[in-house]
């Protein structure tokens, strides 16, 4: 399963507001139910706070990989989010972070969430990736740059 598979355009989000992780959350959860109507937003929200108690998901250098299994989800769902100002996310390195990829799974699918997990993963362990997120202007600038480096090998 390919990222492009389960991100799509309209679930980039260019310029997220809040500044504290489970305002974040919120924000991103929010946008989210605009897209997805058929999903319960307590439950989604609940999902994404549960992991966090677990451990941050703020993997450092401006990223964080929010993730949950939600009741009633039927396919894997990847969003994106961008904050210039940078959140307060409780990240490993303790850096605001500035790029969140958001995936949502559904309660059975664990082998498929860690496959984009992974893949996501390598793909932010380029700092040149990382930039283009952050520079980008537009949500089909992020998009084509998830797509390419993915193709890629992130090698940009």
């Amino acid at each position: 399963m390919r990222l492009a598979d389960v991100l799509r355009e309209e679930y980039i989000i260019t310029d997220l507001e809040a500044r504290e992780k489970k305002e974040l959350l919120n924000e991103m959860v929010s946008v989210i139910m605009v897209i997805e109507t058929e999903l319960d937003r307590d439950s989604v929200l609940r999902a994404l706070l549960e992991r966090e108690r677990l451990g941050t998901t703020g993997i450092g250098h401006g990223v964080a990989i929010p993730h949950g299994r939600v009741k009633g989800l039927r396919d894997l769902k990847v969003f994106f989010g961008r904050s210039r100002k940078g959140v307060n996310f409780d990240s490993m390195d303790k850096l605001p972070v500035h790029l969140f990829f958001l995936i949502m799974a559904p309660e059975n699918s664990a082998s498929a969430h860690l496959k984009v997990l992974a893949s996501i993963s390598q793909l932010l362990k380029n700092q040149e990736f990382r930039t283009r997120l952050l520079t980008a202007d537009t949500r089909s600038e992020i998009y084509r740059a998830i797509v390419e480096a993915e193709i890629r090998g992130s090698v940009l």
